[in-house]
């Protein structure tokens, strides 16, 4: 019989992944975004998944793991692994599946639509690690709230939807498939969640462990993914301001729901 918390987290992560779609449907908003429209958008997503995994997941897992061995050492050790595991999840993932960065806010017949897919995989693979977070943050609710996390996994994936549609637009699909395309990508984010819901049901000292290792996956979705593409367009202050203004709102946001 499925608990009202794997219940809660799965329609949670449903709900965050069907906003993927929302990004997909705003290629209709506009004929043409920017590079700079899009960078702005995914720096204000990188902003608030930062915040959201500093305050939702890596801080609280850290207080907790803390309760649970006298010697803080040893805790902090435990701590860092399971943030290290976190990181190396998705680095791992990386390095297996082939796909493609460099791609974002192209329009127009410029891409093949390989490259398109190649682009796409890569945002699929951040699906997955988000998921998890959500999952683990639910099966986590007793000492803390997971809406903040929700919402800013949701947030984030607006800006990642739009890309996904705006690539599959440029290698000449039709906007209504390529917004379509997204909505379905946001549905591997469900999978990832039930994924944390079921492991991070078998101890207790697993929960804050989890949270720990799902932070690590969301640092390594902005630092290694994110960041990088947004940075490399030279526009850095631009670019800091969005980071620094998604990273104050999520800080707010969170400070309230809790």
């Amino acid at each position: 019989m499925l608990t009202n918390v794997f219940v809660e987290g799965l329609l949670a992560s449903l709900v965050a992944g069907l906003i993927t779609g929302v990004g997909g449907f705003m290629i209709f908003l506009k004929k043409k975004y920017s590079q700079d429209n899009i960078n702005f958008m995914l720096n204000l997503a990188a902003g608030v998944m930062l915040a959201a995994s500093f305050f939702a997941l890596l801080v609280p897992s850290m207080h907790k793991i803390l309760q649970f061995d006298h010697d803080v050492h040893v805790a902090a050790f435990w701590y860092s692994l399971a943030v290290f595991t976190g990181v190396a999840l998705v680095w791992v993932l990386n390095a297996l599946l082939p796909h493609e960065h460099n791609n974002m806010g192209t329009h127009g017949p410029h891409i093949s639509l390989k490259k398109a897919w190649l682009f796409i995989i890569a945002i699929t693979l951040h699906k997955l690690p988000e998921g998890l977070a959500v999952g683990v943050a639910f099966s986590a609710e007793d000492f803390i709230n997971p809406l903040s996390l929700v919402i800013g996994i949701a947030l984030h994936n607006i800006p990642e939807g739009l890309t996904i549609a705006i690539s599959l637009v440029g290698a000449n699909v039709s906007r209504l498939k390529a917004a379509l395309t997204a909505l379905l990508i946001g549905m591997v984010q469900p999978l990832g969640a039930i994924i944390g819901l079921l492991t991070m049901d078998i101890s207790d000292k697993i929960v804050p462990l989890g949270m720990a290792m799902a932070g690590g996956t969301l640092l390594f979705v902005v630092i290694n993914e994110i960041l990088p593409e947004t940075y490399g367009f030279k526009r850095t202050t631009k670019s800091a301001f969005a980071v620094f203004a998604g990273f104050i709102f999520m800080t707010y946001l969170s400070m309230v729901l809790d």
